[in-house]
């Protein structure tokens, strides 16, 4: 118990609980619908009371043809009931113990005509064994937990920001395919880039900037923060991306190169500190320049791996006696994070 209680601690204090909105769940998934049918999908930081990941795959059980689906939640989950009632004696959030529910099927559960979020409602407290207690705390990495991620074929969900790196490195160490969401800043963390240039993940198609449901107990921000007419509060991240390791078109479309860098050198200054030039914005990479380019780490958004070699981070790949603030500079200036690549 003293456990658990100081994991939740830990958990609140670092303002982990961020719920995705569905529109911004239905924008991505969009693109993967033909990864689906036949498959186990796991949602292993989702409480069905709360998870709009549980609830996009829940209402479209039968359309992607899903084979099972799974959602696991932490417990004490600081959301109020919103979507489904799954016990006959509802306990406030504090008081909840952690489960997990599973889906095999999706009938006219209810015979109203149609297959919806009612039918969910209704296999979950009628059909047995749809939803357990777990005898942990539901965390991913629990024993429980990892023998239901075993199962599992696809996992997608929104993990806690503060535990990516370890979150990624339990996928790569199960061979899971994935579609996450997570901050930009995780593409400059060692072991998520390390994944990037190996092609073992790359990013999903509608990054950029998303909003979050919060709990009541996040504090209200002078900008990026909102409530809604019920008092729920909101906050949002202009820095978001999905990660994953599902193929998709956009991943091999060329960036369209029109710039040339020997018209004008002036324009793409070397670094002070490493053989590469600077190259301000993605679409200002030269078409006939055969060296090595730092480039922002917004080019990972269009990075196609038939085009271009990534050669490094900086902080990784330039030796550290070299850096000058931890990154390449210009004139004595630090760039900030640069990506170094190489036309193919």
């Amino acid at each position: 118990m003293a456990k658990n209680k100081a994991l939740n601690e830990a958990a609140k204090a670092k303002q982990d609980e961020f719920y995705t909105e569905l529109r911004d769940i239905e924008d991505e998934l969009k693109y993967y619908k033909n990864y689906f049918e036949g498959k186990v999908v796991f949602c292993n930081c989702d409480d069905p009371y709360e998870s709009n990941f549980f609830k996009f795959f829940a209402m479209r059980f039968n359309i992607l043809k899903l084979k099972k689906l799974i959602a696991s939640c932490y417990d004490r989950s600081p959301i109020a009931q919103t979507q489904l009632s799954l016990f006959e004696e509802e306990k406030p959030p504090q008081e909840r113990t952690p489960y997990f529910a599973k889906m095999i099927e999706l009938e006219d559960f209810n015979a109203d005509g149609a297959t919806d979020l009612l039918d969910v409602e209704w296999l979950l407290k009628n059909k047995k064994d749809s939803v357990k207690k777990l005898k942990g705390n539901g965390d991913f990495r629990s024993e429980e937990c990892i023998e239901l991620l075993k199962q599992a074929d696809i996992v997608v969900t929104n993990p806690p920001f503060s535990l990516f790196r370890e979150y990624v490195a339990q996928l790569i160490e199960y061979d899971k395919k994935f579609i996450i969401l997570g901050n930009q800043n995780a593409i400059t963390y060692k072991e998520i880039f390390s994944l990037i240039m190996q092609n073992k993940l790359w990013l999903g198609l509608t990054n950029g900037d998303k909003s979050f449901k919060v709990p009541d107990y996040y504090k209200p921000r002078a900008t990026r923060y909102w409530q809604d007419e019920t008092g729920q509060k909101y906050r949002s991240m202009g820095n978001m991306c999905w990660f994953t390791n599902l193929e998709h078109k956009k991943r091999h479309e060329k960036i369209i190169l029109y710039r040339r860098y020997y018209e004008d050198p002036s324009k793409y200054p070397k670094y002070d500190n490493y053989d590469a030039i600077e190259v301000k914005n993605v679409s200002e990479i030269p078409e006939d320049y055969e060296g090595v380019m730092g480039v922002p780490i917004t080019f990972l958004d269009k990075y196609n791996p038939d085009q271009f070699e990534i050669i490094g981070l900086d902080r990784y790949t330039v030796p550290k006696e070299f850096l000058i603030g931890g990154r390449v500079a210009v004139n004595g200036k630090p760039k900030y994070a640069r990506i170094l690549i190489r036309r193919k």
